[in-house]
């Protein structure tokens, strides 16, 4: 009887010291080494991708952003966004996509209503977009609807119109977007893109210059 309450009482100890060499590795020392390696070697991704302007912090790189004004260069379409009808405590936009297949006639007509208007928003009296150079990503959502990027071309088919609107010489505009162009990850992974918060907290510097 003594012997068995003895191994019970030794087996209950090994277990709480387990439990607290366990707890004090995994709890408290293996979070803080990866948050200071993360805040030494990666300190902006690690806090979020933060894009700062006037020392104010005004969105993330990693999130995209609806609302922009025609002075500024325009997003992808985020018709899979919705708002939370549930906890209306909050005001929250869900993520997601639309889920219509290619066929689906209300994506068709969302599409050439899109075009439409992308066409038409980046006319100017100098220069006219034709419909066949408008991008697919200039007329469609992304898988999340929160996609930061565009690509190349619509960006440079927004050129004209950011320039007439901001009265800025096309050559300088064109110049901040080829600045703001990153290549494939690793030379060769996805696409060409440029982040379009990142584009026009820089066009609202050169604006103020």
């Amino acid at each position: 009887m003594n012997n068995s309450v003895t191994n019970t009482a030794r087996l209950l100890g090994a277990g709480l010291r387990a439990l607290l060499v366990l707890t004090v590795v995994c709890g408290v020392l293996y979070p803080l080494a990866v948050t200071g390696v993360a805040q030494a070697l990666f300190h902006s991704k690690a806090n979020g991708s933060e894009i700062t302007l006037d020392g104010k912090v005004v969105g993330s790189s990693l999130i995209g952003q609806q609302g922009y004004g025609l002075d500024y260069f325009q997003p992808r379409p985020a018709n899979g966004l919705g708002e939370n009808s549930v906890n209306t405590q909050y005001k929250l936009i869900l993520s997601g996509a639309t889920n219509r297949s290619g066929d689906n006639a209300e994506l068709i007509a969302w599409v050439k209503e899109a075009k439409a208007k992308v066409v038409k928003d980046n006319s100017t009296v100098d220069y006219k977009v034709r419909p066949s150079q408008v991008p697919a990503d200039a007329v469609t959502s992304s898988g999340s609807g929160l996609d930061p990027d565009i690509s190349p071309a619509y960006a440079d088919l927004q050129v004209h119109r950011v320039a007439e609107r901001n009265g800025l010489p096309v050559d300088r505009v064109r110049k901040l977007v080829d600045q703001h162009t990153e290549g494939r990850t690793l030379g060769f992974m996805g696409e060409p893109r440029v982040n379009v918060l990142e584009l026009n907290t820089a066009l609202k510097d050169l604006t103020k210059g």
